[in-house]
């Protein structure tokens, strides 16, 4: 192999690529924009939510339910209604997220040492908004049975009980940035390898130079390598970048090796590079190429785990989430980043993405070895 002639094809990529200053901005700033927008957007904390009252009670009983409610730091009464058409009115244009419901015998019932209904009308378009919002009420009305109790019958009552002392490991205040962001990270490798090398081979071929490069002495392999250094040193710059982002803007910790991180980078670009090259061997046009990346990407996405769990698919698609390498870089990434685990435990995952790689890439380099004769 003739590593000048390597160097000479790498060389030409770059000129190609940074010729034209839309692709400046498509590699290194578009990175930037959809990690700041995904860092922000991408965030299933409940913060604000949204509540309207109907209180037919009207006593010093349903002031403090309410009052319950207003004092968090969550929930924020934004509406008072007199009649039911009201609040179904604001559900139905979406101008609240929870509904309550105190009915006239609210107060005299719990007076009795009775149990009082009290209604919740939750918008679950959202089901897994609406079931956080509704264990954020749950949490409220245990506050205020427990209060209430104590005003009621104000003795001490000693019994044994059960005392919970939860510490959450990794992620203390369950932001879910700290789960979001790494996986940013990876879904943008993804997504820029895909699409550069996609379209890589396929500009040859639109501006007419491929007839070229096959007369010349490059052999096919090496054909293959100087088309992709280029996207490799690119992607590992975007990495940099992106984690660096991560750590100082977001301010997610990162505990454990950046050389850990970076083989595991390598690895999975091994795969992303061998399937944009595949792509640009079925592809005939740049919009062929860019249609079919996104062809892939879509699933790549949706068996990530980066949002919907694994464990909750149904099991022939658990399956085929094995033949996804963004599954395993994602595991990576995310222990890494917050509990900065090595080789240890992570190997499995290293060992999935190395036969993966080592297959597509090796599949997809020869199949163009046939295109290329």
């Amino acid at each position: 192999m003739s590593w000048l002639r390597v160097r000479e094809l790498v060389r030409k990529e770059f000129i190609q690529l940074f010729s034209d200053r839309r692709n400046r901005a498509l590699i290194f700033l578009m990175p930037f924009i959809q990690m700041l927008i995904f860092g922000y957007v991408v965030n299933y904390d409940i913060k604000n939510v949204r509540v309207a009252v109907l209180d037919y009670s009207k006593t010093h009983e349903s002031r403090s339910l309410i009052d319950s409610f207003a004092g968090s730091n969550i929930f924020h009464i934004t509406k008072t209604v007199t009649n039911e058409n009201q609040m179904t009115e604001l559900l139905l244009r979406q101008k609240i997220d929870v509904g309550v419901k105190i009915s006239n015998d609210f107060a005299p019932v719990i007076r009795k040492g009775q149990t009082a209904p009290v209604q919740f009308l939750v918008d679950g378009t959202m089901s897994n908004m609406a079931s956080v919002r509704v264990a954020y009420i749950v949490s409220v009305l245990d506050k205020f049975n427990r209060e209430e109790l104590q005003r009621l019958y104000p003795i001490n009552m000693s019994y044994g009980r059960v005392d919970a002392r939860i510490r959450t490991w990794y992620n203390p205040n369950l932001d879910s940035q700290y789960f979001f962001v790494p996986g940013i990270v990876a879904i943008l490798i993804m997504i820029g390898t895909f699409i550069l090398t996609a379209i890589a081979i396929i500009r040859e071929k639109e501006d007419g130079t491929m007839e070229q490069l096959i007369v010349t002495p490059l052999k096919a392999y090496e054909f293959i390598i100087g088309k992709t250094i280029p996207y490799i040193i690119i992607s590992l710059i975007v990495m940099v970048a992106v984690i660096g982002a991560a750590i100082y803007w977001f301010e997610i910790p990162f505990k454990g090796s950046f050389l850990l991180l970076f083989l595991a980078t390598c690895l999975f670009l091994l795969s992303t590079l061998g399937i944009g090259l595949f792509i640009s061997t079925i592809s005939s046009t740049k919009q062929q190429a860019m249609m079919t990346a996104f062809f892939f990407i879509l699933p790549f996405f949706m068996l990530s785990g980066f949002v919907f769990p694994i464990s909750n698919m149904p099991e022939m698609v658990q399956w085929l989430t094995y033949l996804n390498p963004l599954r395993y870089f994602l595991v990576i990434l995310r222990v890494i980043f917050l509990k900065g685990v090595g080789l240890s435990v992570l190997w499995p995952q290293y060992l999935a993405l190395s036969i993966l790689g080592t297959v597509v890439f090796a599949g997809a380099i020869s199949r163009f070895k046939k295109r290329l004769d």
